[in-house]
Order: structure tokens, then C-alpha cells, then sequence
């Protein structure tokens, strides 16, 4: 893997997510989405936990708090976009998704021209809520709206927890903990789906794989060898890469509106990286 360049392992990694969730999607008729996203996070974290085997026993209050604020940000961000993925495409939640770290960017930033790149992602906005998945289902977006907001908290929370947590044993514990969120929601769909096609438990091993595991060692990897301002530019290929997935597994295809609201944002993302890094060496 030393041998790769380190922006293929960043950009295996978000097709491996994107990858993931599209084929959860193929099975959401039989197990539903919250039973789908369930059914993921319990497969992830228990293998987590078995590699990892987090030693918690001399951990502090605050360690111990930011570990379970992470999960429930984590648990959240996961049922939410995935209750999302059942009703608009993969690529319009994706993108909707991501205006949670954008937001937080443009949070921390004072000068005026990332003010233009705000308006940019507000186009995006525009765009995505005159579109055909906004007027079609209105719940979807709001569900993609809510992991957006978890998603930011995931990024606060786990600067936090990284900074509190050396190594992975504070992710290993926060994954059960979002395992521990999901399941009053989804114990149910996901134990009777399994029961009824034990299949489900091989195909969520692999969308835990591409979702969780591999994704998480690939940007490991890529991040001990590349600068952050580039790791940040390409994260912003996240929506375009999701509308991929979802064209590519699930005939998902966008609306004209859609692909430019697309373009916005990821234009927007992209931009606030580049102009926060630029200024930063400045400084």
C-alpha cells in the first residue's frame, strides 16, 4: 500500500463509503432503512471492538464523555442519512449531507471571501429544494438536514476525542455507543430481516467493510503522507462520488438541477479549503 499515491487511497476510500451505502440500499426492502443502518453499525463495532479491544479502565470523566458524545453523533448521522437514502437519491443526500462540515467551515472563518463561497453552497440549497427529491418526498431532506447537523458535531467531537483518546480506542468505544443509539430503532427490522434471509448478515458484513473498516485505514494511511489542505480538496468530491455510486448500483440518475446544485457545493467546499489553508500558512 506504501507504493499507491496517497490521494488514491483518499479517493478509494470515499468510493468505498459511497460504495457501501448504495449497496445497503439494495437491500433496504427487506430489512428498511433504520433496520439497514442498524444492522451495519452492530457488525462494525463489534469487529472494531475485537481488533482494537479499547482499554478503557483507567479512563478519565472527560475521556469518557467525549467518547459517548462522538457515538451519539455518529449514531445519529448514520440512521438519519440513511432514512434519507430510502426516499431521495444517494447523491442528493450525500450532497445535502454535506453542507454539515461545510457550514462548520465557513463557522470558524471571518474573511469576506469565503462570504462568496457561502453564497455559492446557498445556491446549492436553492437549487436541491426546487428539485424533483425535495417536492417528492420533503422527509427524506429534512432526514439528510439532520445527519448534516451530526456530521458537523462527528467533526467537533472527534477533534475532541482524538486530542483526549490516544490511538482508535476512543472511535472503537464511540462505534458502540452508536451501536447502542440505533438499536431501540432498528433491533426489530434488522433481527426480523436476518431471520427471515441470513444472507443479510454476509452483505452487511461487506457494507460494514466498505463503510467503516476500510475506508478508516485507507485515510489513515493516505493522511501520514499527504498535506490536509489536499486531503480536504478531495473529501469535497464526496457528493459527486455518491451520485456515482447511486447512478452505477441503483440507476440513480440526477436531474439537470440536481447536478448543478451538486456542482455548487462541492465548488463551495472545495473553495473554503483551499482559501482557509492559503490563509493559515499566511498567518
Amino acid at each position: 500500500m506504501t507504493r499507491v499515491p496517497a490521494p488514491l487511497l483518499a479517493l478509494a476510500a470515499m468510493v468505498s463509503v459511497q460504495l457501501g451505502a448504495a449497496v445497503a440500499k439494495t437491500r433496504f426492502e427487506e430489512i428498511g432503512s433504520v433496520g439497514a443502518a442498524t444492522l451495519r453499525l452492530v457488525i462494525g463495532a463489534l469487529v472494531l471492538a475485537l481488533v482494537v479491544r479499547p482499554r478503557v479502565r483507567h479512563w478519565t470523566r472527560t475521556q469518557w464523555v467525549g467518547a459517548v458524545g462522538l457515538g451519539l453523533a455518529l449514531g445519529g448521522m448514520n440512521l438519519f442519512i440513511y432514512v434519507a437514502f430510502a426516499t431521495i437519491p444517494i447523491g442528493v443526500a450525500v450532497t445535502i449531507e454535506f453542507l454539515g462540515p461545510l457550514a462548520l467551515s465557513l463557522v470558524h472563518t471571518r474573511r469576506w471571501r469565503d462570504a462568496l463561497w457561502a453564497v455559492l453552497a446557498l445556491a446549492g440549497v436553492v437549487l436541491l429544494g426546487v428539485g424533483p427529491a425535495a417536492v417528492g418526498d420533503v422527509g427524506g431532506v429534512v432526514a439528510a438536514v439532520l445527519a448534516a447537523a451530526c456530521w458537523a458535531a462527528y467533526i467537533v467531537m472527534n477533534r475532541r476525542v482524538g486530542a483526549a483518546i490516544p490511538g482508535i480506542d476512543g472511535l472503537s468505544v464511540s462505534m458502540l455507543v452508536a451501536m447502542v443509539v440505533a438499536l431501540p430503532f432498528g433491533l426489530r427490522p434488522a433481527v426480523d430481516g436476518v431471520v427471515a434471509d441470513p444472507v443479510l448478515l454476509l452483505v452487511f458484513g461487506v457494507v460494514a467493510v466498505l463503510s467503516s473498516v476500510l475506508p478508516y485505514a485507507l485515510e489513515m494511511t493516505a493522511l501520514r503522507r499527504m498535506p490536509t489542505r489536499v486531503f480536504g480538496v478531495l473529501q469535497s468530491l464526496g457528493p459527486a462520488i455518491a451520485a456515482l455510486a447511486g447512478l452505477a448500483v441503483l440507476r440513480e440518475a440526477l436531474s439537470p438541477l440536481e447536478v448543478v446544485a451538486l456542482v455548487c457545493v462541492t465548488a463551495a467546499s472545495a473553495g473554503v479549503t483551499l482559501t482557509a489553508r492559503r490563509a493559515a500558512a499566511t498567518a
